[in-house]
C-alpha cells in the first residue's frame, strides 16, 4: 500500500512575528523570502499559518500569491513569489526559456573528492511504499530528463559541504541524484538509508528514535541563490547560510565558521556572473 503523505506530515505553524526576518526583497510584483527548513510552500490542510503561501497571504494581506519557485518542506533558502498574474506570467515565461537559475549548498554523507554529474531520467519509484518517491529510471513516456552537478567545497570527518547545480527542476531531483551518486544528503529520511524514517516522521513527527538515527533533524539542503531575468531586468537573491547547517559543520565536521563562510561566499560569487545563454536546453532550470 502506498503512503500518500506528500512532503507535509505534521505541519508546524508559523509565528507571524518572525516573517519579516525572512524577507529578502519586495516590490509591487515580487516577494523573495528565505524559507526555513520546516515549512511547506503550498497551502496545507492544517490552515493558512501552516504553509508559506498561506502565511504570506495572511501576513501581507496579499490577494494573489503565485509560486515562481518552490522548495520541499525540509529544504531551506530562497523562494520567489509573484504578487499578481502579470508578474507570475512573466516569471513563468522566463522559467520556460531557461532564464532562471538556482544554486544550492548541501551537506553530503561521505567524502566527495571530485565534481560528479548525474544525467538521465527520473520517474516514480514503483517499489517504494511512499507515493511521492522518485528514482533514476529508463527513458519512458512518463520519465523526466534531469541533470545535476555536485561539486565539493569542504571535506572533513566523512562528510562533504558541496555546491549543487541543477540544470533541470524535477521533483526531489537533487535528493535522488545525491543518493544515486553514493552521497546522500545528511539527515535525509526518504532518499537515505531507510525510507521508513520518512514514514515515521510524517506520522509521528521528530521522535527519539529518529534523533538517534539521524545526525540532523532535516535534509541538509539549502537554496543559496536565485537569479531571474524577466522583462529586461535581472533579479538576483541570496540567502544566508542557515544556522543549523553551520552548527553541523562546526560540530560534526570540525570546520571553522570562517572556512564555511568563505566556501559559501564562493558559491554566491559564481552566481553573480550568471549568463542565461549558458544554460542547457534540456528541461526546466530551477
Amino acid at each position: 500500500m502506498k503512503h500518500d503523505a506528500g512532503d507535509e506530515g505534521i505541519a508546524p505553524k508559523v509565528d507571524p512575528a518572525i516573517i519579516p526576518e525572512w524577507v529578502l526583497f519586495e516590490d509591487d510584483d515580487y516577494l523573495a523570502l528565505d524559507k526555513p527548513g520546516w515549512l511547506v510552500c503550498h497551502p496545507s490542510k492544517d490552515g493558512p499559518w501552516s504553509s508559506l503561501v498561506g502565511a504570506c497571504r495572511e501576513f501581507f494581506g496579499m490577494k494573489e500569491v503565485h509560486l515562481v519557485s518552490r522548495l520541499d518542506r525540509e529544504t531551506s533558502g530562497v523562494v520567489l513569489l509573484a504578487k499578481n498574474k502579470k508578474a507570475s506570467s512573466l516569471a513563468q515565461k522566463a522559467v520556460q526559456e531557461r532564464r532562471l537559475r538556482r544554486s544550492y549548498v548541501a551537506l553530503l554523507e561521505g567524502e566527495l573528492s571530485e565534481t560528479l554529474t548525474a544525467e538521465g531520467w527520473l520517474g516514480n519509484d514503483p517499489d517504494s511504499a511512499v507515493f511521492v518517491k522518485q528514482r533514476v529510471t529508463a527513458r519512458s513516456a512518463k520519465a523526466k530528463k534531469a541533470f545535476t552537478r555536485l561539486e565539493p567545497l569542504l571535506v572533513s570527518q566523512d562528510y562533504t559541504l558541496a555546491s549543487i547545480r541543477p540544470k533541470t527542476g524535477r521533483k526531489h531531483q537533487i535528493r535522488v541524484h545525491a543518493q544515486f551518486l553514493g552521497y546522500p544528503l545528511v539527515g535525509e529520511k526518504l532518499y537515505g538509508r531507510d525510507e521508513n524514517y520518512y514514514l515515521e516522521f510524517v506520522t509521528k513527527g521528530w521522535t527519539a528514535h529518529l534523533q538517534e538515527q539521524l545526525p540532523i533533524n532535516r535534509q541538509a539542503l539549502h537554496a543559496a541563490s536565485l537569479v531571474l531575468e524577466v522583462d529586461g531586468d535581472r533579479l538576483a537573491f541570496n540567502s544566508p547560510f542557515p544556522l543549523d547547517l553551520k552548527g553541523f559543520c562546526n560540530r560534526s565536521m570540525s570546520l571553522s565558521a570562517t572556512a564555511v563562510e568563505e566556501a559559501y561566499a564562493l558559491v554566491l560569487d559564481q552566481d553573480s556572473t550568471f549568463d542565461a545563454k549558458r544554460i542547457g536546453k534540456e528541461g526546466r532550470v530551477v
